[in-house]
């Protein structure tokens, strides 16, 4: 079924199918937060379900849920070569065909680094000579992050010759010409914020990328980035990816308030919703085999794991477990709504590796529009950890106003 633009804006607005999402008809900060049904072009049947929102100024829709390659394509066995290809295929297919239209990568990802962009290039390829229209490049977002390159000194970090070089070699495995969104993956200490803007300035004016911005940068950092390029007439960060979570909240909630205002407006591509697996609840009984926290590399998670034990948060997530089957729902799909709940997620990323996987976090939509104030109270007292309001950085003073 096609769905035509309306053909005069009296028509748009008085559509039940259509939101007035631009600047202008609707405030910035609601309509951030707005799930609206991308109708705007050929609506096919797969985007019926799919709600979208707008990454920051950048213009761009992205779907509620975003399938991402961090830690799993190109490090598990399964998940690699000829079979990483194909089991990336099949699983594409399904989030395509449910509406997912953007795919993060990192020129950090798999086994060695790139390996998780070759892998999703090829299957692109393939994918594309099989059903030309679903996977159109115009109806695509696709991200890519730089800072770790490779091994020699220059194959890392932020100067303009790794962003410049880096970028290419995501592209060359990627085999696409630009990517929409481009990240600086960590800030860089030793390369001035200046030294970044124009870096990123010049990869977007010259075509290889649509948008820029980053990934755990503080919200001065960013800041700091948006003031130089807008008194030197360079382009601004537009977006953050940040960790956010039920059990990592303060910088999402808090430090970054700010920026989702005017005149920054900052999009969000969130990982880690479910805290690496943790609030599935699939590890109070253990490490399960072919889980992250058994693959080399991450052995990391074994230690963060132990930790999070003495932390009391085995006994939180076990309440958040009995919590999701009271409102029938499963803990992931508990913890992945919960973040859709709030309007400063632009999009979340999924790791998901099987079709039980994505079928059950796609769930998480539903539960999402059926949480209500009462839902997400109960889930404050369990969790216990809201932050204070954002106050400003010299916290809150006190002032007397005499007036009318």
């Amino acid at each position: 079924m096609i769905r035509r633009s309306p053909k005069s804006f009296e028509d748009w607005e008085k559509s039940s199918n259509y939101y007035p999402v631009y600047s202008g008809i609707l405030p910035q900060r609601l309509l951030k937060g707005l799930l609206t049904r991308n109708v705007m072009t050929d609506a096919d049947e797969h985007s019926e379900h799919m709600y979208y929102r707008m990454m920051g100024n950048t213009g761009i829709q992205v779907s509620v849920l975003s399938y991402g390659f961090w830690a799993t394509y190109g490090i598990k066995d399964r998940l690699s070569g000829d079979e990483g290809v194909k089991t990336a295929k099949e699983l594409m297919r399904i989030v395509r065909s449910a509406g997912v239209n953007c795919f993060d990568h990192a020129e950090a990802y798999g086994n060695p680094n790139g390996e998780a962009e070759r892998i999703f290039g090829t299957a692109l390829k393939e994918l594309q000579e099989e059903d030309p229209h679903l996977w159109r490049r115009s109806d695509l977002v696709i991200t890519t992050k730089i800072f770790w390159g490779g091994s020699g000194v220059n194959e890392s970090g932020l100067s303009l010759k790794h962003c410049r070089e880096g970028l290419d070699d995501c592209l060359s495995r990627l085999q696409l010409d630009y990517v929409d969104l481009l990240f600086c993956h960590r800030p860089d200490p030793h390369t001035p914020t200046s030294t970044v803007v124009r870096s990123m300035t010049e990869m977007i004016r010259s075509g290889r990328a649509t948008a820029w911005g980053t990934s755990e940068w503080s919200a001065q950092q960013i800041t700091e980035a948006f003031w130089i390029a807008k008194s030197e007439g360079l382009e601004p960060p537009q977006f953050e990816q940040p960790q956010y979570n039920m059990l990592h909240r303060d910088r999402f909630e808090s430090e970054y308030f700010p920026v989702f205002n005017p005149p920054y407006n900052i999009g969000t591509t969130i990982w880690s919703p479910l805290r690496s697996g943790f609030l599935t609840g699939k590890y109070l009984k253990g490490i399960p085999d072919d889980s992250r926290a058994t693959q080399e590399g991450y052995e990391w998670l074994v230690d963060d794991l132990a930790e999070r034990e003495e932390r009391g948060e085995f006994e939180l997530v076990s309440k958040l477990v009995d919590y999701a089957e009271s409102i029938d729902c499963t803990p992931a799909q508990l913890a992945l709504g919960w973040c859709l709940k709030n309007p400063n997620v632009s999009t979340i990323l999924m790791g998901a590796t099987t079709v039980s996987q994505i079928e059950e976090n796609m769930g998480c939509i539903d539960v999402a529009k059926r949480l209500t104030d009462q839902n997400m109270a109960d889930l404050e007292e369990i969790l216990g950890n809201k932050p204070e309001p954002w106050m400003g950085p010299g916290g809150a003073g006190t002032r007397n106003l005499k007036t009318l």
